[in-house]
C-alpha cells in the first residue's frame, strides 16, 4: 500500500472564495450563513443559508462556457483550479493518462433542474436550454475538471447524500495507494439553494429557521450552504521526488453502512466507520487529537454522533477537540466533507483548531469539548473527518501530520 499526502487545496464556500480566507473566517468564528437571494425565496419557510453572494461566473467563464455548466460545476472547476496551481503539477504525458477525478455531489446540477422545470411548468415553455442533460448530470462537475486539466485516468462521480465528498476523497485515496494513480484530483461540489431544493428539504422538517447551533441544548435544525472544495491526493514518493510543499497525509479511510432506516441516524455505524478508519490508519484512539464532527445541528444527530464517538475513543473522548464547523458555512449536503476536510489540515498544519458557533447552552446528551465559539491554537498529530448520510451511509476520513 502507498503512502498518500494532500499536495494542494482549494475552495469557494460561504465563508471565503480560496482557502485562505475560508481558514481566516474559521479562526475569527465568523458565520456565512444569512438570507437567501433567489428567485422566488419569499414562498419558502426557511430563508436562511450559506449561500454564495456575489458570485459572478463571468469573471471566470466565458459565455460559451457558462452555456455548460451549472452553478455547482463552476464551484468545482475554480477549486480544482486553486488546488492544481497549489500543487505545482502540469499534466502531460503519462502523468495526464494517469490522473483522474472523483467529485462527490447529492443534487449535481439542481439549479439547471429548478431553472428548466420552472420554464416548462411555471412559464408553460416548450422548450428547454439544449445542455440541461449535461449541466444536470451528477458527473458534470469531475468531467469538466478532467477536460481543463486534461485528466485522462479513472474519473467519476460519487452521490451518497451527505457522505459524497468523504466516499469520493476516500475513492481517490484507494486508488493512489493501490498504484492505479499515481495522482488523483477529488473533493465535492453542490449548489442545492435554489427554490426547488429548499422546498424539497422543508419537506424533511430537519430545517432551522434561525441559524446553525450543533451540540447545542438549542438546537433546532440544520442549515444548508453551497460551494466546494478539492485536494490533489498524491503518492508520496512522487511528490518527494519533484520537491513538493506535503501538506499532510490521508493515513486511512473507512464507510459503512447502518443496514437500518432511511433517514435515522445509527451509533453502531458511525462508530464502525470511525473504529475501522483508525485501524485502516494504524492509529489509535488517544493519537487523535481533533474530530470534525458531522455535527448537522439536529436533536437526533448530534447527541447519537456523541454517543459513537465515547464508544470509539473511550477515556480520551473528553480530551478530545470536537467542533462541526457547519455552524459557519452550513451543510454542503454532498460537499460538506470537503470544505469540513480543510478544518482538519489546518489543525495539522497550522494547529487552528476551528470552533463550533452559536454554542451557548449546554446539553447532558452533548457532554464533550465542542470547541465552543473560540478558535484554539494547539498542534495535533492526527484528526478524523466524520460524514454520515441519510441512507445510513458513513464515511470516515483519518489524516496524519507529516
Amino acid at each position: 500500500m502507498k503512502r498518500v499526502v494532500i499536495t494542494g487545496q482549494g475552495t469557494v464556500n460561504a465563508l471565503g472564495m480560496d482557502v485562505a480566507s475560508t481558514l481566516n473566517a474559521m479562526a475569527a468564528g465568523t458565520s456565512g450563513i444569512s438570507n437567501l437571494d433567489f428567485e422566488n425565496v419569499d414562498r419558502l419557510n426557511i430563508k436562511i443559508g450559506g449561500q454564495i453572494h456575489g458570485f459572478d461566473p463571468d469573471a471566470h467563464f466565458t459565455r460559451q462556457k457558462r452555456g455548460l455548466y451549472d452553478r455547482f460545476t463552476e464551484f468545482g472547476l475554480l477549486a480544482a483550479d486553486q488546488a492544481i496551481a497549489q500543487s505545482g503539477l502540469v499534466f502531460e504525458g503519462e502523468l495526464a493518462e494517469r490522473t483522474g477525478v472523483v467529485m462527490g455531489t447529492a443534487g449535481g446540477g439542481l439549479q439547471t433542474q429548478d431553472e428548466n422545470y420552472r420554464a416548462v411548468y411555471e412559464q408553460g415553455k416548450n422548450r428547454v436550454h439544449p445542455f440541461v442533460v449535461p449541466r444536470l448530470m451528477n458527473n458534470a462537475a469531475a468531467s469538466h475538471i478532467s477536460m481543463v486539466h486534461n485528466l485522462m485516468g479513472p474519473s467519476f462521480a460519487v452521490a451518497t447524500a451527505c457522505a459524497s465528498s468523504n466516499h469520493a476523497m476516500g475513492q481517490a485515496v484507494n486508488l493512489v495507494r493501490a498504484g492505479a494513480s499515481p495522482v488523483m484530483i477529488a473533493g465535492g461540489s453542490e449548489s442545492m439553494l435554489c427554490f426547488g431544493g429548499i422546498k424539497a428539504w422543508e419537506g424533511l422538517r430537519v430545517m432551522s429557521g434561525d441559524g446553525c447551533r450543533p451540540f447545542c441544548a438549542t438546537r433546532n435544525g440544520m442549515v444548508q450552504g453551497e460551494g466546494a472544495a478539492v485536494f490533489v491526493f498524491e503518492e508520496y514518493e512522487h511528490a518527494r521526488a519533484r520537491g513538493a510543499e506535503i501538506l499532510c497525509e490521508i493515513s486511512g479511510f473507512a464507510m459503512t453502512s447502518d443496514a437500518g432506516d432511511i433517514v435515522t441516524p445509527n451509533a453502531d455505524g458511525a462508530q464502525r466507520a470511525m473504529r475501522q478508519a483508525l485501524k485502516n490508519a494504524k492509529l489509535n484512539p488517544d493519537d487523535v487529537g481533533y474530530v470534525n464532527a458531522h455535527g448537522t445541528g439536529t436533536t437526533l444527530n448530534d447527541s447519537v454522533e456523541t454517543t459513537a464517538i465515547k464508544r470509539v475513543f473511550g477515556d480520551h473522548a473528553h480530551q478530545l477537540m470536537i467542533s462541526s464547523t457547519k455552524s459557519m458555512h452550513g451543510h454542503l449536503i454532498g460537499g460538506t466533507g470537503a470544505v469540513e476536510l480543510l478544518a482538519c489540515i489546518a489543525a495539522l498544519t497550522t494547529g487552528m483548531i476551528a470552533p463550533t458557533i452559536g454554542f451557548t447552552t449546554p446539553d447532558p446528551a452533548c457532554d464533550l469539548d465542542y470547541v465552543p465559539n473560540t478558535a484554539r491554537d494547539k498542534k495535533i498529530g492526527a484528526a478524523i473527518s466524520n460524514a454520515f448520510a441519510f441512507g445510513g451511509l458513513n464515511a470516515v476520513i483519518a489524516l496524519r501530520a507529516i
